[in-house]
């Protein structure tokens, strides 16, 4: 038996995160055609390799909304707010245009442009499509990307083709109305409010409609949906393969965020979020029928830079009012840094695919000994596909399963910052158990650097931290310390979570 590690980060300098088994990866996409993976490539949010290197940013057209979500509240100059539907400020097309173009220049990792908010693109459709249309012509080498809920859809689908519009988001919560009722109070259709179970059979049937129209457009679709417990969260299931069957790319099952300080109405109604076990069970449900994307941040709707990181605050109208781009020669530059990081991805593929991590001596002796269990190893990255980042700087830790079969992502968990100083940790007890508590289920915690106060209440909670691997290859890194537990004898089914080893 063997651990095959594929491990497709090329390991250059960038921030975000970095896990090559969060979306739909090299390794999951090889059954496409290569137009379709050239589309990819370099798309940090359709491609799980792609968002260890490439950035992201969007721009906030479209203050409308045709519909009404519980799980939504639109904040406008919110700056203390990482979620879809918060802006700090609301663009004209032409401000946005020019915010992109300097934060294409400042930023050349930067290839996608996406309109998704703060409220529905498409229910403001002169000001989104005069946007892509501006950037078609003056920033070419930008994909451009549109997110929606899909009820203006239909009637749009000739605009969006018409601009290149080459990828598409549409929200998907439920393909029953019944379940749909519960989720959205009204929509705006034909010029008057419609609610209940009607609102929700024109949403879904309009829905349904655009998906099948842009995928005979040959449009790649990504469905994103909202895991509500107790409303949509068995139904997800049904909606993947509906989806899948219609030509959807990839889905993302994304949790609820209802917390009642945002203001909605699943926040005021005590409605809770999915539990991590939760989300992830639900994404492997949805995964034997759809490829799923693990690695989405529920960005704000005006996030600039590489997923998991908002430099927003660097492009403001005010910072970029008197700035005169050479995009021509930007343009010259972002193809050089490109072409550095395809060299850097090649390169790191080529030595990844060869490596191969054997657990067949943990077998070898006792031939009726059991295939050895799954671990959850969590690790601290700052992007690059690399072990980067200090244990007490980590914001989020990305949640690896290591088994028999191989090394994949399964998620991310958000974290308090415990550590503020560049080399020593302070007074941060209570953060540092609550980092604690959101690891729980994860083994081994392999960072960079970590402190020794740390290290000490992480082995006391049956947790191993491990700084032997810094700037090492994630999921390399994952199978060797995977087959040093196995080595250990800490792989025995029987086992369970409270076995540690010492890193």
């Amino acid at each position: 038996m063997e651990l095959k590690v594929i491990a497709e980060a090329a390991g250059a300098p960038g921030g975000g995160c970095a896990s090559s088994g969060c979306g739909a990866g090299g390794d999951k996409l090889a059954h496409l055609p290569e137009a379709i993976r050239a589309k990819i490539n370099n798309h940090p949010c359709f491609s799980e390799d792609a968002h260890h290197h490439y950035a992201r940013m969007h721009v906030a057209v479209a203050p409308a909304c045709n519909i009404q979500c519980h799980y939504c509240n639109r904040k406008y100059d919110c700056s203390n707010e990482s979620r879809p539907g918060v802006v700090s400020e609301v663009l004209t097309p032409d401000q946005a245009v020019k915010k992109v173009i300097a934060v294409a220049a400042a930023i050349p990792q930067m290839t996608v442009l996406g309109i998704a908010g703060p409220g529905d693109p498409l229910a403001n459709p002169q000001r989104t499509l005069e946007t892509f249309r501006q950037l078609s012509e003056k920033a070419p080498d930008i994909k451009l990307c549109v997110s929606t809920n899909g009820l203006a859809l239909p009637e749009l689908v000739d605009e969006i083709c018409k601009h290149n519009i080459e990828h598409v988001t549409i929200t998907i919560n439920c393909v029953d109305p019944d379940v749909g009722a519960k989720i959205y109070p009204w929509i705006f259709w034909n010029n008057r409010r419609v609610t209940g179970r009607k609102a929700a059979e024109i949403l879904i049937a309009q829905q349904q409609k655009g998906l099948e129209m842009l995928v005979a457009r040959g449009v790649l679709v990504k469905v994103n949906s909202v895991l509500i417990p107790g409303v949509n969260a068995e139904h997800l299931k049904e909606v993947s393969r509906v989806v899948k069957a219609k030509g959807a790319f990839l889905h993302n099952v994304m949790p609820l965020i209802a917390e009642p300080e945002h203001g909605t109405f699943f926040g005021l109604m005590g409605q809770r979020g999915p539990t991590n076990d939760e989300l992830s069970a639900l994404q492997d449900a949805c995964a034997g029928d759809m490829a799923m994307m693990r690695h989405c941040r529920q960005c704000r709707a005006d996030a600039v830079g590489m997923l998991g990181e908002d430099r927003g605050d660097e492009f403001t109208l005010d910072k970029i009012a008197e700035q005169e781009v050479d995009y021509a020669a930007a343009m010259a530059r972002r193809a050089e840094v490109h072409a550095a990081i395809e060299a850097s991805r090649t390169a790191q593929r080529r030595q990844s695919s060869e490596t191969f991590v054997s657990i067949a001596s943990l077998t070898r002796r006792r031939p009726a000994r059991p295939e050895p269990r799954p671990v959850l190893m969590a690790v601290a990255s700052t992007g690059g596909g690399v072990i980067n980042q200090h244990f007490g700087h980590a914001r989020e830790f990305l949640v690896y399963e290591a088994s028999a079969n191989d090394v994949r992502f399964v998620g991310h968990r958000k974290v308090d910052l415990y550590c503020s100083g560049d080399e020593t940790c302070g007074d941060g007890e209570s953060v540092l158990a609550k980092t604690i508590r959101v690891l729980d289920g994860c083994e081994v915690v392999l960072c960079s650097r970590i402190g020794y106060e740390p290290w000490g209440q992480l082995e006391a909670a049956g947790i191993a931290p491990n700084g032997e691997h810094a700037m090492e290859p994630i999921e390399d890194a994952i199978a060797v310390v995977y087959r040093e537990m196995g080595e250990a004898g800490l792989l025995e089914p029987a086992a369970g979570a409270t076995q540690r080893m010492s890193a």
